[in-house]
């Protein structure tokens, strides 16, 4: 196994998509709204409450354009899991067709069978309440189309909610026409843009978005804040609120307002615009690398989605004749994983990969590789020769890898059952 050079410090983060370390920028904007500008920006009567108050403000037009939108049209929440809820269920509960208990569907809502949890499940949720959800099953690629969406609509058809970029693969779906769809159809389009967001260009009304979730934690902000961006004309968007109280966020989510969170999220936007595209350039080179070095060395290894429509700092390969806690082991020193950091608790191979159609062991054996900010090409390297020497050592364990190199035809084989 190779041994980390002298100047290299393990374990080496390379988990981005799960969650990406605080920009010391960020955190210094952040740090005075602790101590010193701690007023609750709802206290309109005193110097404390309008300082909090100009720094939300400053937040909601750093956030607004990133994505080319009005200032009015972000809400705060804690996170794109909330954000998701309010705009699903929001937007389900608003637009719905048929009154609870009338026998007929409320609604007709078209989403996918590899979005995050966070849609799936509150999808699942209104299915139960009443609402027709149709999951679409992705292609081999994992890349939807407008074309799949439009086969699925129906007159009765009120949300489509299509993530942006995958999580586990970071395939890019096509949101634009998938929104101009929706949009010629009078039906409200959410995406998840978790993965987008902060990552690659946003402009919401050209996009054709009615609705879009993100989060703070995946583009160097803090934890425990994000948004949702709601579209105020062609058409103005209106959701059912999911929490009462003192009317905050135009209505839509009361409660007092994260000040802290927010402002870490705006610079933590500022800081994405101004540095996402040289980001985006050299973490491509980066995960070119890492993946032509690995595929080149290592043979029965696949990358898993669309090679070209994908975000240029994931990676997910799948390792044939590994076993894939056994390699999570190996590699102990590489911070990775082998699916979504929110469904990791469980021993299920990964759904995503599953619903590409990847068998349970090739779903088993694959590694989410997702760079970030400060990833040198030192890390890089020291991953390729660890993952490398994993494997071999792995498959020379493997009696089936034996085979496999002897040319036997592992699908013919008639296994003795005792």
């Amino acid at each position: 196994m190779p041994s980390a050079p002298q100047n290299l410090t393990l374990p080496i983060y390379l988990d981005h998509a799960a969650t990406t370390p605080c920009d010391p920028r960020v955190v210094e904007a952040m740090l005075p709204y602790f101590t010193t500008i701690f007023g609750n920006p709802g206290s309109r009567n005193h110097r404390f409450g309008w300082e909090a108050e100009a720094g939300v403000d400053k937040a909601r037009a750093q956030v607004a354009e990133l994505i080319k939108a009005d200032e009015k049209e972000i809400i705060f929440t804690s996170g794109a899991t909330e954000s998701n809820n309010l705009a699903l269920r929001g937007a389900a509960l608003m637009y719905e067709k048929n009154p609870q208990g009338s026998g007929k569907p409320r609604g007709h809502i078209i989403s996918c069978i590899i979005e995050h949890k966070a849609v799936l499940d509150p999808c699942k949720r209104l299915q139960k309440e009443g609402f027709d959800v149709t999951f679409l099953e992705p292609p081999r690629d994992g890349v939807l189309t407008a074309e799949m969406v439009k086969a699925a609509l129906r007159d009765d058809t009120i949300l489509v909610s299509i993530m942006w970029a995958n999580n586990e693969i970071g395939t890019i779906n096509d949101i634009r026409a998938i929104g101009e769809l929706c949009k010629s159809r009078d039906i409200i389009f959410h995406t998840d843009a978790t993965q987008w967001f902060g990552k690659m260009p946003i402009d919401a009304y050209a996009d054709n978005v009615d609705l879009m979730s993100f989060s703070g934690h995946k583009i160097y902000g803090p934890k425990g804040v994000g948004g949702l961006f709601v579209r105020r004309k062609r058409p103005r968007v209106r959701l059912t609120p999911l929490v009462d109280g003192g009317g905050q966020e135009r209505g839509f989510r009361s409660g007092t307002l994260n000040v802290s969170g927010i402002v870490g999220l705006g610079k933590a936007a500022e800081l994405a615009g101004r540095e996402m595209s040289a980001d985006a350039i050299r973490l491509g080179k980066l995960r070119k690398k890492l993946e032509d070095s690995i595929t080149s060395r290592l043979d029965t290894c696949a990358i898993n989605g669309n090679r070209d429509k994908r975000l240029p700092h994931i990676t997910n390969i799948s390792f044939g004749f590994v076993e894939g806690e056994s390699l999570m082991m190996a590699v102990k020193e590489i911070a990775c994983s082998s699916g979504s950091a929110c469904t990791s608790a469980s021993l299920e191979p990964s759904y995503v990969l599953k619903g590409l159609g990847v068998g349970d062991d090739l779903a088993h054996s694959s590694l989410r590789l997702s760079l970030g900010r400060w990833t040198t090409e030192q890390e890089v390297d020291y991953t390729i020769e660890k993952i490398v020497a994993a494997v071999k050592k792995l498959r020379d364990l493997s009696p089936l890898y034996d085979m496999h190199k002897e040319g036997i035809d592992l699908s013919k084989v008639e296994w003795a059952h005792h």
